[in-house]
Order: C-alpha cells, then structure tokens, then sequence
C-alpha cells in the first residue's frame, strides 16, 4: 500500500476541502494542502474553477425564497388538494 505523503492530498479529499472553503469552513490547514493540489492537478484546479463560477453566480442571483408563512400555506393547500382527490 503506497503511504499519502504529508502535504498531498487525494483529487476527491481536494473536492471536499474546495466545497468547504466555498463555504468558508475550511482550515488554514486545509487551505495550504488545496494550494499545493492546485500546482499540479489539473482536475482539481478544473474543479476548483467550476465551483468558484457557480458560487459567484448563485451569489449575483436575483433569487428570493419564500418566506415560512407563505411555504406552510402552501403546504396546507396542497394537503387539501390531495385529501380531495383521494376522497
């Protein structure tokens, strides 16, 4: 079994910590071992890029959720509609 050396991280643990400093959960620890990564896997630097799009668009987004009245309405006309269908 081939030993991981100290700095070098897996492509999939890679993932995990790119997820989790999107996020900002990530150590300064683990931000280090995603720079070394970076330098020389190309998957992962691929990744990285993505997932750095996606959260900038998510964050530009217009989105607006519904607020927890407006869901639970929702929710009550729905179970409505079902029960009146089953019946």
């Amino acid at each position: 079994m081939k030993k991981k050396g100290f700095l070098f991280i897996s492509c999939e643990e890679a993932q995990l910590i790119c997820d989790k400093a999107q996020y900002n959960e990530a150590s300064l620890w683990e931000k280090i071992k995603l720079s070394i990564r970076l330098s020389y896997c190309k998957i992962t630097r691929a990744y990285y890029k993505n997932n750095t799009m996606l959260t900038k668009k998510i964050k530009e987004s217009k989105v607006k959720c519904l607020d927890p009245n407006c869901k639970k309405n929702m929710k009550k006309e729905l179970d409505k509609a079902i029960k009146e269908q089953v019946d």
